[in-house]
């Protein structure tokens, strides 16, 4: 059995994941919507050998536009022009199960992985916040749970349109006129309590059956969806206590559904700022909390936890009276992840905007290439993690330096690829099966 070796995902987001990053001399403030410069993000990915990249998305615009740069290039769309400008890495892109139809998704989805040869991957998410359901003629967020039981459905669809073209239903025999065997086209006519939806796929099956199914919730629904449906996990933890309890539990969980736990990856995040002494690192780091804009960070932070404008004070800590995370319909585990950290390191409202400013909850890690691989190895070792999405403060400039001192580090340690073995679907790189269709499974 070969050892086990990291999943890296490279989730990317317009000049880098810090809140200040635009602000750096040595960024561009037009990059997120320039594609030469996510090609040279993928290409640099690429050249890392990491799995798969990764767009967050929502369907709304977030926050103020004076914070950081806003909007953001349709992810799909996107991802179908880097999938001409690269060979091997994996394209994930987030789309919403609440504002979205099944049918359509489906389509495009089995197109990108089409179009890729196989490296299509598809971040599922409920979408919280009261903004995008106003921009879908709703007065209010659907419930938390009532957003993952029409997600729940909204997948067993899309599996049954994914799999509504068997793999040899496409015959293209000339000498006879026959192109296709309708007998292998299986129309879901789904009816159930969010959809209905009658016709096969407009698309034929793609290259990986399925594309890659990725969750990123860590509320008792969020790890309940991902231990029945998902192939990988994004997940946020401060703590390797904290990401070991999860990973423990979601593997259980996945194992308790009738699934292999192996055949889910759990990957945290974690934005690496490098340097090549820690005193340097910690230097970096100080330059990009000294760009922060506060009052930004006190409206989104009183916006995630629910709070009336006005409520919290700079130099003092968060009300002791907050709610509990199942008062709350919005982004449960987020809440729960912010409010903990707050409470533990006893920080002020001010300090807890500078820990969240580089990756809204997600570990920050300030060190030397050494220490940071350091970190990796011991969370993957120390069953936290399968991986990890790396999630760079600072774009290009960051990603260049986590491949360039950081990957040659895994390497030597046996931890990480040195080459791609060749040409894989994403599913074949995250050691997955390619999914049997439902229809041909049947008659076995």
């Amino acid at each position: 059995m070969p050892p086990r070796t990291l999943h890296l995902n490279a989730f990317l987001m317009n000049t880098g994941h810090h809140e200040a990053s635009w602000r750096l001399p040595e960024s561009d403030p037009y990059a997120h919507v320039e594609l030469d410069h996510y090609v040279g993000l993928a290409r640099a990915a690429e050249r890392g050998t990491f799995d798969s990249l990764f767009l967050a998305d929502g369907p709304h615009l977030w926050g103020s536009v004076a914070q950081r740069p806003s909007g953001a290039l349709e992810p799909l769309t996107l991802l179908t022009a880097l999938a001409t400008a690269t060979e091997h890495i994996g394209l994930i892109a987030t789309a919403s199960t609440s504002y979205n139809s099944p049918y359509n998704l489906a389509r495009k989805f089995a197109s990108l992985d089409i179009i890729s040869g196989g490296r299509a991957g598809w971040n599922i998410v409920t979408t919280a916040g009261a903004d995008a359901a106003r921009n879908f003629g709703l007065d209010a967020e659907p419930a938390h749970a009532e957003r993952y039981a029409r997600a729940a459905e909204f997948l067993d669809v899309a599996l049954k349109l994914w799999d509504s073209w068997e793999d040899d239903a496409i015959v293209a025999d000339k000498a006879s006129g026959v192109w296709g065997d309708d007998a292998k086209i299986h129309p879901p006519r789904h009816r159930g309590t969010y959809f209905q939806v009658e016709g096969a796929l407009n698309v034929p099956r793609s290259p990986q059956g399925y594309p890659l199914l990725v969750q990123a919730g860590s509320s008792a629904d969020g790890k309940a969806f991902a231990a029945r449906y998902a192939d990988a996990v994004f997940t946020a933890q401060q703590t390797l206590a904290d990401a070991q309890s999860f990973y423990a539990d979601l593997k259980a969980l996945t194992a308790a559904a009738g699934r292999d736990p192996g055949h889910i990856k759990v990957l945290p995040g974690i934005v690496p700022v490098l340097g090549s002494t820690e005193a340097e690192a910690r230097a970096n780091e100080r330059v990009l909390e000294d760009h922060i804009v506060h009052v930004h960070g006190v409206t989104n932070l009183e916006r995630l936890l629910n709070l009336p404008p006005g409520t919290l004070e700079l130099d003092a800590p968060l009300p002791a009276d907050l709610p509990s995370e199942d008062a709350v319909e919005g982004a449960k585990s987020r809440y729960t992840l912010v409010v903990e950290l707050a409470r533990r390191d006893r920080l002020t409202v001010r300090q807890l905007i500078g820990r969240l400013g580089g990756g809204r909850g997600h570990l920050t890690f300030a060190g030397t290439p050494e220490q940071v691989a350091d970190a990796i190895e011991t969370w993957f070792t120390q069953g936290a993690a399968d991986g990890f999405n790396i999630m760079p403060a600072v774009l290009p400039s960051g990603l260049d330096a986590f491949v360039d001192h950081v990957v040659p580090i895994l390497r030597a340690r046996g931890l990480l690829r040195t080459e791609y073995p060749g040409r894989q679907t994403l599913r074949e790189r995250y050691g997955l099966p390619r999914p049997v269709n439902q229809h041909t499974a049947a008659l076995v």
